[in-house]
């Protein structure tokens, strides 16, 4: 086999395991060849699934869709779950196979629609599209006479012998006979309803097959189905009814999303898997009741509604950020995700998401930080008043009896990240030095969007000196305002505040610079993702073009590195997607890096 046959032949692989494997959010391979052969205890079904799989990455290959996604499985796994869907539900004919392959192409049109709806807002859309897939082919085939409904999966033991024989049968009934407890039996069946079969050997499979991929999604896994279970007992709610159809597989489901996938693993992530139980219980018998006089199964709806919502609320906290925190990048796996989450922290502590510098040029003198004793209290408390001061610590020159007698009076003020102007004031008049104004207590501001619920906002510029326009796209270090001395500000200086709205004066929020440096007795300090203290010098970063030069890191570049008389040799390299990083001849580890 030539090297491109191989390469075709291993992402047509890795497109089929990962489509399987994204249905628990894993991209494990022998629990992806798991899950196909627990597909297969219905063999039609199994077919159906692969059917459609095949269908919907093959035909987003031929639209030219992204490779990588392709071969990540994000374009098949809904599809897959359709083709189980209806393969266990109709009788494998020609006319099946006909609608197998339209509802295939549709749910992958569904799936690219979401994912530029929904990835707008950083949202996953999850199953969405099975779900509007199924529904359609329900609803639609009742008026295909040529399509005849299937038994299978009703009759367990016809299921046992289909696959076996009578040593078959005997083991499952060998195995339903071995007294277990009703709530494991339930959680087993749930578990296998998950890919449409219903019964134990499935779900006992499913379950090995998900402790042997992650021991924190099975444990979440167990945590979801009883915490429902221990939920439906409180409440007096039939326990039954997480034994009709399994839809117990919501909890599931939600559990280790919530667990381990998108929220990096903790004991907050899993108290939150606990409380939005009760959420799932009360949207799963909600729907349930509406969708049944359509003749529709709410199947996992329940678990995309609440796991969507809970992502979206995340976004809007202003506070306790690093208490649930949500996955960057997910590594499909709780395990990695938590280790990931770990590894960033110790190498790179609380390195802000968004890079923002001091707003102004040269360096200045932090005259109140936060928790401040004259202004910044209880919800203001987390700003900055900046002032320039000359040798002898003074802030103006002469008797300093006016506003341009202050150093900073003046000078420019800059962004302090790439964002969109917000809301300015422009027309306040500048104070005498002594004098405030109660009224417009923030004088001239200007308050910068630099991305979902996070801005920061100057104050006390001089009057008229605002150089930009609501709306208008700022660069960071760009010019925007001169300093003055409008608002409650008794003499020039320049007010700093992060906050999570845009309007000016909102409250406020703790957000470390990304990087400054400190000048102190002649010697300077440089920080990264910190915040500074009062009255510390301070100035951003000057770029050096010789280092510039020396990182100037392009593929085919070479490092080398003796360490303890060893040489290390270092090659920067990039993929075929264009993204670079540098590997370690001697270790072959790899660390990818963007330039900037």
């Amino acid at each position: 086999m030539n090297p491109l046959s191989k390469t075709t032949a291993n992402q047509v692989a890795d497109s089929l395991l990962n489509s399987y494997g994204q249905v628990f959010f894993s991209r494990n391979k022998v629990f992806a060849v798991i899950l196909i052969v627990v597909s297969f205890f219905d063999m039609y079904t199994g077919i159906a699934g692969l059917a459609a799989v095949f269908t919907a990455n093959g035909a987003a290959l031929l639209m030219g869709m992204n490779r990588e996604k392709i071969r990540t499985g994000a374009y098949g796994f809904n599809a897959l779950m359709v083709g189980l869907g209806i393969g266990i539900n109709y009788q494998p004919t020609p006319e099946f196979y006909l609608i197998l392959v339209s509802i295939s192409l549709l749910t992958l049109f569904i799936t690219l629609g979401l994912e530029g709806v929904l990835g707008k807002y950083g949202l996953p859309y999850l199953s969405i599209p099975f779900l509007f897939g199924i529904w359609f082919v329900i609803i639609a085939t009742k008026g295909y006479s040529e399509l005849t409904v299937s038994e299978r999966g009703v009759y367990y033991l016809n299921d046992m012998y289909a696959i076996g024989g009578m040593p078959m049968v005997r083991l499952y009934e060998w195995f339903n006979n071995l007294g277990m407890p009703e709530t494991l039996r339930i959680y087993f069946k749930s578990l296998s309803a998950i890919l449409f079969q219903y019964h134990l050997f499935a779900g006992l499979l499913l379950a090995v097959g998900l402790i042997y991929y992650s021991r924190i999604a099975f444990l979440m896994s167990l945590i979801g189905f009883y915490s429902a279970f221990a939920f439906y007992k409180i409440i007096g709610a039939n326990i039954s009814e997480l034994n009709y159809s399994y839809i117990g597989f919501n909890y599931i489901l939600t559990a280790i999303a919530v667990g381990g996938f998108f929220i990096v693993p903790s004991k907050r992530a899993t108290m939150w898997v606990i409380f939005l139980t009760p959420l799932v219980a009360i949207t799963l018998n909600g729907t349930a009741f509406v969708f049944v006089n359509f003749g529709l199964s709410v199947y996992s709806l329940p678990f995309n509604l609440i796991v969507i919502l809970f992502l979206y609320v995340l976004k809007f906290r202003e506070r306790h950020l690093d208490k649930l925190t949500p996955v960057l990048i997910p590594l499909y796996s709780p395990e990695k995700n938590a280790y990931g989450h770990t590894s960033y922290m110790k190498r790179f502590g609380t390195l802000p998401w968004f890079s923002v510098k001091l707003p102004f040029w040269g360096e200045w003198k932090i005259t109140q930080s936060h928790d401040g004793e004259i202004t910044h209290r209880e919800e203001w408390r987390h700003a900055f008043d900046f002032e320039i001061v000359d040798d002898e610590g003074k802030t103006y020159e002469g008797e300093g009896l006016h506003a341009g007698d202050y150093y900073c009076f003046g000078k420019p003020v800059t962004a302090s990240a790439d964002g969109v102007i917000e809301e300015i004031e422009n027309e306040v008049a500048d104070n005498a030095v002594g004098d405030i104004n109660m009224e417009k207590n923030w004088g001239n501001s200007i308050v910068i969007k630099h991305g979902d619920h996070f801005y920061s906002q100057v104050s006390h510029l001089k009057k008229g000196s605002l150089t930009i326009a609501v709306g208008q796209t700022v660069k960071q270090g760009e010019k925007i305002a001169l300093c003055g001395n409008s608002g409650r500000s008794p003499y020039p200086h320049l007010h700093l505040q992060f906050q999570a709205t845009p309007f000016i004066g909102s409250h406020t929020l703790s957000y470390p610079f990304s990087s400054y440096v400190v000048r102190e007795n002649g010697n300077f300090e440089y920080n990264t993702a910190r915040i500074p203290n009062n009255k510390q010098l301070v100035s951003n970063a000057v770029p050096d073009i010789t280092l510039q030069h020396a990182f100037h890191l392009i593929p085919g570049a070479t490092l080398q590195y003796i360490v303890n008389d060893e040489i290390f040799v270092w090659e920067v390299e990039s993929d075929p997607y264009n993204n670079t990083y540098i590997q370690c001849t001697n270790t072959g580890s790899r660390a990818w890096f963007k330039s900037g």
